[in-house]
């Protein structure tokens, strides 16, 4: 099988569109959790979430194109133009041809779905914009990407609400490691930052009023964010003959379904996750030296997946480094996963552990090293990355330094 590398990454963040704004703001623990501005936002009780900011579609798209593109779509084509230049792969008719692109998202173009319906309901408009549904499908990040960049192979996009970019890199990576690809542009995006987006979420009752604590006692809720990451897989010995820059090698992806509550997450599904991962990798426990977890800021699933590294992990699980990137970027959904995995390998590039933001104090359900608020200097070979979705959906990438 072939042997499968990162060598491009790509983001659209609420801490930043570039890598030079993304990684220090994580090794900072700089959240961009705060007050927001969406249309029809004063009908929201939350007046918190990671929003994107600095960023004006006008400058990176033609007029034309702005009319067919959600801004889902947006983030997604802006993020895979990024990690095309950032990998310095020079793509040709025949590599375009077989290119992979695999997208995930939660939510699709919830901004068009919000505005369409507040123009038929609200205004009582007889008719929507003619492009409504090419703008609002799930796929249209990745059909986008595809039509931007001439990427001609396998192009699909995969919903499985927060662990939709890593189900999306983790297919993605097979497909490269059977040789069914030269090279894919993968990851997730979202733009669910809407009011009836949101109004969704209140319902719920698990967004907190103030901000993100992963694994803190203290902790109120998750905050809702939006962006998207897509990474640029290689194959490794091609990567190498043009001398590419590789951040990391991934090893090894396992998913797999709780088959029990569609919100209340089962830590014994996480747990076959990682193990499947873990088997896929051909690594042991003892080979891991960072998690970057799911970390949401829920009670109950900081608690879920604390057990479920207790159990993949035994007694180890105490010494191994688990933080969560949620409380500097908010919780992405379908972007999530994306984000979490290009910090997962930009900790293996520059062997720098990103701290878990906004701790406050231990919760003796949750007794990991947590790396609170300060990143850490560590020799990070082997690293995890964890995205556990509703539904009971998990999925989880394993991958090395380079």
């Amino acid at each position: 099988m072939n042997r499968v590398v990162i060598t491009g990454i790509g983001v659209v963040s609420p801490v930043g569109c570039t890598l030079e704004e993304f990684w220090p703001a994580l090794v900072e623990g700089r959240s961009a959790i705060g007050t927001f501005s969406i249309a029809r936002g004063e009908r929201l009780k939350t007046r918190v979430a990671a929003q994107v900011s600095k960023f004006d579609p006008a400058e990176l798209f033609e007029p034309k194109q702005l009319g067919l593109i959600d801004r889902f779509s947006q983030f997604a084509v802006v993020a895979a133009r990024a990690a095309v230049r950032d990998s310095g792969l020079d793509i040709s008719e025949q590599m375009a041809l077989e290119a992979a692109t695999v997208i995930g998202s939660a939510c699709g173009g919830q901004t068009t779905l919000d505005d369409s319906y507040f123009k038929l309901y609200s205004e009582n408009s007889p008719r929507l914009h003619p492009l409504t549904i090419p703008r609002l499908i799930a796929n249209a990040a990745a059909s986008q990407i595809s039509m931007d960049l001439g990427l001609k192979g396998p192009a699909f996009c995969v919903a499985t609400a927060c662990a939709s970019g890593t189900h999306a890199i983790g297919l993605a990576f097979h497909m490269l490691r059977s040789g069914r690809a030269p090279f894919a542009l993968a990851g997730g995006a979202e733009a669910c930052l809407t009011a009836g987006t949101i109004k969704a979420w209140e319902a719920l009752h698990v967004l907190s009023q103030d901000t993100c604590r992963p694994f803190s006692r203290t902790r109120s809720g998750l905050v809702l964010g939006e962006g998207a990451a897509v990474l640029l897989l290689e194959e490794r010995a091609h990567a190498l003959a043009r001398g590419a820059r590789v951040y990391a090698e991934v090893l090894g992806f396992g998913m797999g379904a709780d088959a029990g509550d569609i919100t209340t997450a089962d830590p014994n599904g996480a747990a076959r996750a990682m193990r499947a991962a873990l088997k896929d990798a051909r690594k042991n426990t003892d080979d891991v030296d960072y998690v970057n977890a799911h970390g949401t800021g829920t009670t109950q699933n900081d608690r879920s997946e604390t057990a479920a590294l207790r159990d993949v992990f035994g007694s180890n699980a105490k010494r191994i480094p688990v933080s969560s990137s949620k409380g500097v970027l908010g919780h992405g959904l379908g972007a999530a996963g994306a984000f979490e995995m290009a910090a997962t390998a930009l900790a293996l590039h520059r062997q720098t552990i990103p701290p878990t933001a906004n701790f406050e104090e231990v919760d003796p359900d949750c007794d990991l090293d947590v790396v609170p608020n300060i990143a850490r200097q560590a020799e990070v070979n082997v690293a995890m990355s964890n995205s556990f979705a509703f539904g009971g959906l998990n999925a989880v990438l394993l991958a090395s330094r380079a």
